[in-house]
């Protein structure tokens, strides 16, 4: 008989499928797949694309339940309180992950004993986004409009708490830039709204929900934050090349399932075992569709990240939030 640590090392490299009893008996119910972000967002649009490929592949239909508000607590709690056991699944991002511990004083559950990763889905830079009645392209242009402003400049982002929420207050800490005064929506999609229609002049956002925009002209890129410039925005420029030097930012988005949900990662290589979430998001739709972006993927290595980052990647976070005007608790 296999030793248990044999056993689960040859888990640990093989392909993800469902286990035997409850999660066996649910697979002819919908998979509900939930997002902690408004409809358009990055995290939906993401969850989406995958969702339709991973659902040929284990052919069963996947719903998208999103259930935005609060810094994605409203679907992590729901996730992590669910016992529909095999049918659930949660996108679990920054906030979920590392920042909310730090923005609120009570959480209704707890993402590293509540959740196990199954892996990572996508990771994506921020943009610094104004509407086209802003008089700048640039960082620049943007610090001195900014500054000249005498009642201040409203900006948006998903929501608070979220990477967006965190990555503008960095911005606003580091270009000195006091009179900016954040307004959180539940999701990216409703802020790019208000931003394009004047009711706010500025942004921040992922690549995944703002690179349409752009490319229609109705927002303007004042800078991206990562270490190198998009293939598909070559003339954005980053905010390091213009000057705010090491300034970096970005999204990610995990996979995760409900603890008590039993997975198990089959013994098997056969191309017959197509059903799970590696083969669908390694397919070549995703791939094309997420070019722009880090590649999609998913590992026993990557699922295993998600667990250090809920454990290690607070140190920042806090402090940002710990600042004066960002998140009093």
């Amino acid at each position: 008989m296999m030793q248990r640590k044999q056993f689960l090392a040859a888990l640990a490299c093989s392909t993800l499928a469902w286990a035997a009893g409850p999660a066996a008996m649910a697979q002819e119910k919908p998979l509900e797949w939930v997002i902690g972000y408004a409809a358009g967002g990055g995290s939906d649009v993401v969850a989406r694309v995958i969702a339709e490929a991973m659902g040929r592949n284990l052919e069963r239909p996947i719903v998208i339940n999103n259930k935005p508000g609060a810094g994605t607590n409203i679907a992590a709690e729901y996730s992590a309180r669910s016992h529909d056991y095999g049918n659930l699944m949660f996108t679990a991002d920054f906030a979920t992950l590392a920042a909310n511990p730090f923005l609120f004083s009570k959480l209704n559950y707890n993402a590293e004993r509540d959740f196990k990763p199954v892996g990572m889905l996508v990771r994506f830079p921020m943009l610094l986004v104004v509407n086209n009645e802003v008089p700048a392209t640039n960082l620049a242009e943007f610090l001195a409009w900014a500054k000249q402003q005498k009642t201040g400049v409203s900006w948006g982002s998903a929501g608070l708490g979220s990477p967006h929420h965190l990555v503008g207050e960095l911005f606003r800490e580091e270009a000195g830039l006091g009179n900016m005064t954040h307004v959180p929506y539940r999701g990216a999609a409703p802020a790019v709204q208000d931003v394009i229609g004047g009711q706010i002049p500025a942004m921040w956002a992922d690549s995944a929900t703002i690179i349409p925009f752009l490319g229609e002209k109705k927002l303007k890129a004042i800078g991206v934050a990562s270490p190198a410039r998009i293939d598909v925005l070559p003339k954005v420029a980053t905010l390091q090349e213009q000057g705010l030097k090491g300034f970096e930012g970005g999204d990610y988005a995990y996979q995760m399932a409900n603890a008590a949900v039993f997975f198990i990662i089959t013994l098997t290589t056969s191309p017959m075992e197509n059903f799970s979430l590696a083969s669908a998001i390694h397919s070549q739709d995703i791939s094309l569709a997420f070019k722009e972006h880090s590649t999609p993927k998913t590992s026993n290595r990557t699922a295993f990240c998600a667990t250090a980052i809920t454990r290690a990647s607070t140190t920042r976070p806090g402090t940002i939030i710990g600042g004066p005007s960002c998140c009093p608790r």
